[in-house]
């Protein structure tokens, strides 16, 4: 069953959820430097762009309306249940807020922010030590918070794919390993073999299962 009322045109919860989930990704980021503001922009950019299609105009569903209609004829597409497009096109006709992929999505939305806020506790203590941060979060990758933008929005598009969405995603995604990568020479230009050995021991963005086995290194903060 479906709830087959029209759900769009409502700005006014576009507005508010974006607000919501920006000031959300804030608290937990805390950006601070121009790069920082960058990348958390960027990050607000993709959740503005999700919302408005999710509440205010379908973009997707219009580009893709005749497609669609041809291939599920029974669907009601302009209903805010139809606009969750994995679960539709995977055949879950039951209510799509229970579907697979959207309790997923939980799973990588809030991995994401949890990452995002223990990075950056992590790096404001060493920031304030200017050392190397190599504990938490840092112990196992060398750029956590990144990470957790990453899994944010993965999570949100298996929540609600949209054709904006999906084509800001690997932007976003080569923007931040830009970053990163500027983020190290900085850090080996003030840091040295010190951090160059880190590098050789903890990978940039996907954990080692062997790291993983092993307990954080004890040590304080670097770069995202």
């Amino acid at each position: 069953m479906h709830d087959n009322a029209p759900a769009y045109c409502l700005w006014s919860l576009v507005i508010v959820n974006s607000a919501i989930f920006v000031l959300f990704a804030f608290s937990f980021f805390r950006p601070q430097t121009q790069r920082d503001w960058r990348s958390f922009g960027a990050f607000s950019a993709f959740l503005v762009a999700l919302f408005t299609e999710m509440y205010g105009f379908p973009l997707t569903i219009y580009l893709l309306s005749g497609w669609l209609q041809s291939r599920y004829p029974g669907i009601e597409w302009f209903s805010h249940d139809a606009g969750h497009l994995l679960e539709e096109l995977f055949g879950w006709r039951t209510n799509p807020h229970f579907g697979p992929f959207h309790l997923l999505s939980f799973v990588f939305i809030g991995g994401g922010f949890w990452l995002i806020s223990a990075g950056w506790k992590v790096l404001y203590e060493a920031q304030t030590q200017r050392a190397i941060a190599t504990t938490g979060a840092y112990a196992y990758v060398r750029h956590p918070q990144y990470v957790g933008f990453v899994l944010v929005m993965f999570g949100f598009l298996l929540q609600w794919p949209t054709v904006l969405t999906l084509t800001m995603f690997p932007i976003l995604v080569f923007m931040y390993v830009r970053l990163a990568r500027i983020e190290e020479r900085e850090a080996i230009a003030e840091f040295g073999l010190t951090y160059e050995k880190y590098m050789h021991d903890v990978p940039a963005f996907i954990p080692r299962f062997s790291n993983l086995a092993r307990p954080s290194k004890q040590d304080a903060a670097g770069p995202r």
